[in-house]
């Protein structure tokens, strides 16, 4: 028994030691094109990861089983090779292709049999639209430089570029997501230029032939390195490798440049800038660099380590930790039962039941690789930090970085947030040029940019075509072709205009656009309307003219009709406000004035006309009325400057009328002018007449002219009754005929005169800078003080035809001044008149208020003998030499016989002396004490 037990334990421990040292074999697919220089390198890297991982992980319990499988460069040999692993090797997942072509039938298969298929080399953005969540790219897919690319020419100022590519999937999948990144930063893809992959030298030079005939000298490159090595060698044949040329590559060249061919490809590359993902420096991948060199070196081989092989390092670590994360239970394949239709491979083509749960533990798979950081989102690899790169010689210097976070970065400060082109440092452009592209040249070597100029017959100051008799050259002058040679002249570069002549019988001003849009032109300057119809085959600067369309009308002579014009200049409120205020003034003054002021006194006839010629005659300051008190005082000042601007402001706008009167237009609304059927003008040629038509203007009272003169003319023998043309014209037309014609309403919108340019060209923007710098200059006004005269004798008909009536509104504020002080002035009178009679209001005597009230206006009816006016009067009689030394016991009965408040309305009053005696004197003023004493 003993011994049997020692046999059981003993047989346990051997299972259990044998146990710990069993493995799981998981069979790992590769398929590549293994002629080929790149997959040799990424294999390599391959064997090297085994290596080192299962070196540093001994103690794992799986073990990846590598089955390669050659796809020959071939989609159909990728495909089956794919299937084969598949149905009879039955792996759990597939390592590549190495190109986007064959990846797309792969990527279905391993859907349908849910194998994983990790590619680290296929980077067209096409296969995430198969939206398989079994394929796992280990790489930057190619829209993810595309932001980088756009960065680069917005910083460099640069709108429009060619996209250069191959014609297949590779190269089509990044231009959508280019186009876009361009239109973000204002930039558009302007042409698209298609390369065969198997291109001879011939068809690379007739794509290259049909870019330099291109104004665009800005392209972006985006194709398989030893393509794109001879397409640039060609480029460099026929000298689109000089300055003024700018080019892009995306990171698909960059980052193969490094090749065996790298001394001549370099060579044919000088000065173009390129992106490329950026590969942080560490020991590991130096240390890896250095045995991935001893063994590959080992077997002939010269070629440079590059970033797939980097990424193949990096995936076979990936996958070799997500498969002893996950178990082994489900690591068997199902197959369907073949239906006896069906004779096809695909009919048992199996289905992984290990496929899923690799995939969900390969998505959670962290850790910092010889490539980077190795992070899968919805199984595309991270994107991250991209290379500038400016080839300069033998060297790759890397000018600056772009990251996600925050775009373009100095490589010498990598903290910079902002970026613009000077962050760069020192560029070398093709043609060892320092300087900057602009983007774009005249399309050919030597051409002058191809100018249409319209051929008019009237309004020649703004355009006129003339012909050199002798040379035959073309001469233009006008006021359009000075502004554009000024604009030239502000451009930051050379243009040399080469005009032409545009001959239609009807001066069709929308054909001559059209010439831009197929090509006949480069450009077309003259009297060209910015409009709707035309931006739709040609682009536009800013405009440089006046806008707008008016009409312009005879003017009538009325100056037989003036009879009531000198009430026009107010209105009727500012009469009638006037009016009353002369009256209140009038009113307020005799109150102030009547108990201190003889003028304002007498017969109530005599102080009503007082009253109202002393109001009135303030209008011209001529009241001879003495003013003696205080208060009255101060309300004829505040009414005298009243009255100042009142008169001044009517003569001004009596003025005006009167002018505007002699002379006013024969129509003011167009609508009635459709209403009548009247004949309307209009200049040959123009867009006018659709508008007029579009206006609800029948075509057949419609009557074109050529000139102004024709206009003129049309006027003068009653053809036409208006005419309507742009602000521009009509200026010109009355600059010679001020005292005929004017302007009025109403006024059209249009965008003014501008210069048309092929639509999306780099003319557009910089000539519509130059333009706003000529505007803005005094440049501007002697252009056109030069062709446009001046209506110095002419009245401005846009103050002449608005003339309005002035109304209470413009004045309101001054009559409330005077309102106000009147209103004081009367209540200080009142104020004080009641003060000095309060014992007659207040007194205890049995009469009523009513009969006070009547007693007080007697008092205010009587002269204020206090006042100082009476007092001076009354010191000059008794101081007369007539009666000087004459005395009288009854003058001083008034003082000794003090009269009663009640009878104070029976003061004497001294009487104004005039030429009489002393006798009549002494007679006069004896009987007026006497008749006191006897009052008493």
């Amino acid at each position: 028994m003993y011994y049997f037990v020692l046999f059981v334990w003993g047989f346990v421990l051997m299972q259990v030691g044998l146990g710990q040292n069993q493995t799981t074999e998981i069979k790992v697919g590769v398929v590549l094109d293994l002629q080929t220089s790149f997959s040799k390198i990424c294999l390599t890297s391959i064997n090297i990861s085994l290596s080192d991982f299962y070196k540093y992980h001994a103690d794992y319990t799986t073990r990846l089983a590598i089955h390669i499988r050659d796809s020959m460069e071939d989609v159909v040999q990728a495909s089956s090779a794919a299937l084969d692993l598949i149905k009879n090797e039955q792996v759990s997942a597939i390592i590549g292709p190495r190109t986007s072509m064959q990846a797309e039938f792969m990527i279905r298969l391993a859907d349908k049999s849910q194998v994983p298929t990790i590619t680290f080399s296929t980077t067209s953005p096409l296969m995430t639209s198969i939206n398989s969540p079994y394929f796992v790219r280990t790489t930057f897919d190619d829209s993810s430089q595309v932001k980088a690319i756009a960065a680069i020419v917005k910083s460099f100022g640069w709108r429009n570029v060619v996209a250069i590519y191959v014609d297949n999937e590779f190269g089509e999948g990044i231009i959508p997501y280019l186009t876009d990144a361009l239109q973000d930063v204002q930039a558009l893809v302007v042409n698209r230029c298609l390369i065969p992959q198997e291109a001879n030298d011939d068809q690379i030079l007739k794509e290259l032939y049909k870019l330099m005939t291109m104004q665009t000298r800005v392209f972006v490159v985006h194709m398989p390195p030893t393509l794109g090595f001879r397409f640039f060698q060609k480029a460099r044949e026929i000298g689109m490798m000089k300055e003024g040329y700018a080019w892009l590559l995306t990171d698909g060249v960059m980052n193969l440049v490094k090749s065996n061919e790298r001394g001549s490809s370099l060579e044919n590359m000088q000065g173009v800038l390129g992106v490329r993902s950026h590969i942080p420096k560490s020991k590991e991948r130096e240390d890896f660099r250095l045995r991935w060199k001893k063994r590959f070196d080992k077997k002939g081989n010269d070629e440079e380590l590059n970033i797939f092989a980097l990424r193949a390092y990096d995936s076979i670590t990936a996958l070799a930790m997500a498969v002893e994360k996950t178990s082994i239970k489900s690591l068997r394949y199902e197959h369907p039962i073949a239906s006896r239709n069906n004779k096809t491979d695909l009919a048992t083509f199996g289905v992984s039941r290990y496929g899923p749960s690799l995939l969900k533990a390969l998505s959670n798979v962290r850790f910092k690789g010889l490539a980077g950081e190795f992070e899968l989102i919805n199984g595309q690899l991270k994107s991250s930090v991209f290379e500038v790169i400016n080839i300069i010689g033998d060297e790759e210097r890397i000018i600056g970085f772009w990251r996600p976070s925050n775009g373009l970065v100095n490589a010498k400060s990598k903290n910079t947030t902002s970026f613009s082109r000077e962050s760069f440092g020192p560029v070398i452009w093709p043609g060892k040029s320092r300087v900057i592209p602009k983007g774009w040249e005249i399309p050919t070597n030597g051409k002058m940019l191809r100018v249409g100029i319209p051929v008019k017959k009237g309004f020649l100051n703004f355009v006129d075509a003339k012909t050199d008799p002798i040379s035959n050259a073309m001469t233009p002058t006008g006021y359009c072709i000075d502004v554009f040679e000024a604009v030239l002249k502000k451009l930051p570069y050379s243009v040399i205009p080469k005009y032409i002549a545009f001959l239609s019988p009807d001066e069709n001003y929308d054909e001559m656009v059209y010439q831009v849009y197929n090509g006949t032109y480069d450009a077309v300057v003259g009297d060209v309307t910015i409009r709707a119809n035309r931006s739709l085959y040609v682009d536009f600067t800013l405009p440089y003219s006046e806008s707008g369309v008016s009409m312009m009308v005879p003017l009538k002579d009325n100056k037989n009709k003036n009879t009531w014009v000198f009430l026009k200049p107010w209105s009727l409120d500012l009469w009638v406000t006037t009016a009353c205020f002369f009256v209140f003034i009038g009113f307020v003054v005799w109150i102030l004035e009547h108990r201190v002021n003889t003028d304002f006194r007498g017969p109530p006839h005599h102080q009503i006309g007082t009253s109202f010629w002393f109001a009135f005659s303030t209008m011209n300051f001529a009241h001879h009325e003495k003013v003696v008190s205080t208060l009255a005082r101060f309300v004829v000042l505040v009414w005298c400057f009243v009255v100042l601007v009142l008169i001044q402001s009517y003569t001004a706008n009596l003025t005006s009328f009167l002018t505007v009167q002699r002379f006013q237009p024969a129509v003011t609304n167009w609508k009635d002018l459709i209403k009548n059927n009247k004949y309307i003008g209009y200049q040959q040629g123009t867009f006018v007449r659709e508008l007029l038509i579009s206006q609800g203007f029948h075509e057949s009272f419609l009557k074109p002219f050529g000139s102004a003169e024709e206009c003129d003319e049309l006027f003068s023998n009653g053809t036409i009754t208006a005419s309507f043309d742009e602000v521009a014209y009509i200026k010109v037309i009355l600059s010679e005929n001020c005292s005929k014609y004017a302007m009025v309403e109403p006024s059209f919108k249009t965008a003014g005169f501008g210069f048309a340019f092929p639509k999306n060209s780099p003319l557009t923007d910089d000539v519509s800078r130059a333009i706003l710098n000529v505007t803005q200059g005094e440049e501007m006004q002697h252009i056109e003080n030069k062709w446009f005269k001046k209506q110095s004798n002419c009245p401005d008909l846009n103050t002449t035809l608005s003339s309005n009536h002035l109304s209470l509104s413009s004045f309101w504020g001054l009559f409330l001044i005077a309102g106000i002080a009147s209103f004081l002035a009367l209540l200080i009178f009142v104020a004080n008149f009641l003060y000095e009679h309060k014992q007659t209001l207040f007194d205890d005597s049995e009469n009523s208020f009513r009969g006070k009230l009547n007693f007080l206006v007697r008092i205010f009816d009587e002269k204020d003998i206090k006042s100082h006016m009476f007092k001076e009067s009354a010191v000059h009689n008794v101081s007369s030499p007539i009666t000087q030394g004459s005395s009288s016991p009854l003058t001083d009965h008034s003082t000794l016989l003090p009269l009663s408040p009640a009878q104070n309305r029976d003061q004497f009053e001294p009487r104004r002396v005039s030429s009489i005696s002393s006798g009549e004197l002494f007679t006069e003023q004896v009987e007026d004490e006497e008749s006191a004493i006897i009052q008493c």
